[in-house]
């Protein structure tokens, strides 16, 4: 093929202005394979998978890489100078939005959270996105680095340098993706066919291809076809573009839904670092991903030219338990242990403990993960069928499919401990200085016991000190709040009694972490 005439065919190497950088990562993932660890309020961006590190937070660390030092240059040296915004943007669902904040936070850096009231596929949030980084330096159009916040990379040097290329073409007017380079036969990965290379504009570049096109997730004899033929590579979900160029391509395939996104954020709320979006307009967004509402439509159009930038750096979208597997370090049978777990005569197996013993005797090719409500025990080929199972469970209302029996809050977590029909028991730990809302309860009393700290209790209209091993009660319908005033960890135990003792009884009056003004959203958490 010849690419003489391509619109990109030296576009990177004529470019020396400094391109600002705007990272952006996607973090609406469920992770419905990953479950019992990955549930619908704690997805698996924010568990740790793979260490100590949830994968959002690897995503945060993966772009390192990418800062730039005092002089304009890169860590990643190919020739080209930019520079990296230092407020990262975001995008995830409402009900993680606090959970998402404080791993941010606690990485050292700062983000602009745009909120989506509903799932509506990635191409929406990328759209989103891009309006809030035009929005954010009037005047300056940055080059997106679109990453999704639940993969994983081994390599970060070649990643970083795999990026600081896509970046060069994207500030010339393509819309680049990385493609995996593939090293086995896979059918769950949507695949790219790599044109012809384009021209390198230093000896550091890595290599880039014209993006002929994506084809759909292959049977397994194709597949074997596109491995041998070394045109094809995996589809990465990473995307580099300026941010009006994916809006230029949006509103030219898919107008409505840049229409729907334009409203949403424009009628939106902007406060605090979130963008909390206008409902009605966002729920009539078409939904739909960045392949099938762009890419898969840009071989066809000359105006939006497509550049592919192969990565070989030990990537995975940690889509099920037999990636984790995978990924992990192996014992010298094959076994990967974490938690609590003893192999005995087993091989290629998989075994996670939240707290109890898993033991595993005489096994070969399974995955067990044990928490505290429930355990999946799944033969390793077929784990991508527990999302299957998770539909089940939640057709059935099982809350096993919703949340953990811990469940994370800003101020701390809650375990519930015991429950019967008029009864439940709470484990409730708050961290120092932190408190929940003020709020009122319509069908439960609840009883406080405190075992470890000092809790500040509001009770009507009196507030007063409950230190350890003395207790406290709250009649129905009492306005109230819990408080931490101290500087160790809160432990106390609840014990709720009424004929209703869902999550969804409870009236907020006031709320530090932004949940009172949220009128829309269900109340679900305490």
């Amino acid at each position: 093929m010849d690419v003489s005439n391509h619109p990109l065919a030296s576009a990177a190497a004529e470019s020396a202005v400094s391109v600002r950088v705007q990272p952006v990562i996607l973090a609406g993932g469920s992770g419905t394979r990953l479950w019992p660890l990955s549930r619908q309020q704690f997805p698996k961006q924010l568990i740790e998978l793979m260490g100590s590190e949830s994968l959002l937070e690897a995503t945060l660390r993966r772009l390192d890489g990418l800062d730039a030092s005092g002089d304009g240059s890169v860590s990643v040296d190919t020739g080209m100078p930019f520079d990296t915004a230092d407020e990262l943007i975001v995008v995830c669902g409402s009900e993680h939005k606090l959970l998402t904040a404080q791993q941010i936070e606690r990485n050292g850096r700062h983000a602009r959270i745009v909120l989506e009231p509903c799932a509506r596929n990635t191409a929406p949030a990328l759209t989103l996105a891009a309006w809030a980084a035009l929005a954010a330096v009037p005047g300056v159009d940055p080059v997106m680095v679109a990453m999704p916040a639940d993969h994983a990379v081994a390599d970060l040097e070649a990643f970083q340098r795999t990026i600081a290329t896509a970046i060069e073409h994207a500030a010339g007017g393509a819309l680049v993706t990385l493609g995996i380079v593939p090293d086995k036969i896979e059918t769950g990965y949507g695949y790219i066919k790599a044109g012809a290379a384009l021209e390198r504009s230093s000896a550091h570049a890595m290599e880039a291809r014209v993006l002929e096109r994506f084809v759909e997730k292959p049977r397994r004899e194709i597949a074997e076809q596109y491995l041998a033929s070394g045109e094809y590579l995996w589809n990465s979900g990473i995307f580099v573009c300026r941010a009006s160029v994916w809006l230029a391509a949006i509103e030219h395939f898919q107008p409505a839904i840049h229409a729907a996104c334009i409203a949403a954020f424009e009628r939106g709320l902007h406060q605090d670092g979130f963008t909390q979006l206008d409902v009605d307009a966002f729920e009539a967004c078409p939904s739909d991903s960045i392949d099938f509402a762009v890419m898969e439509r840009i071989a066809h159009e000359p105006g939006f030219p497509g550049v592919v930038v192969p990565l070989a750096a030990g990537w995975s979208d940690v889509g099920a338990w037999d990636a984790v597997w995978d990924m992990s370090s192996k014992d010298e049978d094959g076994n990967v242990a974490r938690g609590r777990v003893l192999f005995e005569g087993s091989e290629d197996s998989f075994a996670h403990s939240d707290g109890r013993l898993v033991a595993c005797v005489g096994v070969s090719g399974v995955v067990v993960v044990e928490t505290a409500d429930a355990v999946l025990v799944a033969s390793k080929d077929r784990v991508q069928e527990v999302k299957a199972m998770v539909g089940r469970l939640k057709a059935a209302k099982g809350t096993e499919a919703h949340d953990h029996r811990k469940v994370q809050r800003p101020w701390g977590f809650y375990d519930s401990i015991e429950h019967g029909e008029r009864f439940q028991v709470k484990r409730i730990v708050v961290q120092p200085g932190q408190r929940l809302s003020l709020q009122m309860h319509h069908h439960r009393a609840e009883h406080w016991i405190v075992v470890c700290g000092t809790a500040l209790v509001t009770r009507g209209e009196e507030t007063f000190l409950v230190t350890e091993n003395q207790s406290t009660y709250i009649p129905l319908g009492t306005t109230h709040r819990l408080e931490n005033p101290g500087k160790t960890p809160l432990e106390m135990i609840e014990v709720q009694s009424g004929t209703y003792l869902g999550e969804d009884d409870i009236v907020r009056f006031d709320d530090q972490y932004g949940r009172v003004a949220d009128k829309k959203k269900r109340q679900t958490d305490a």
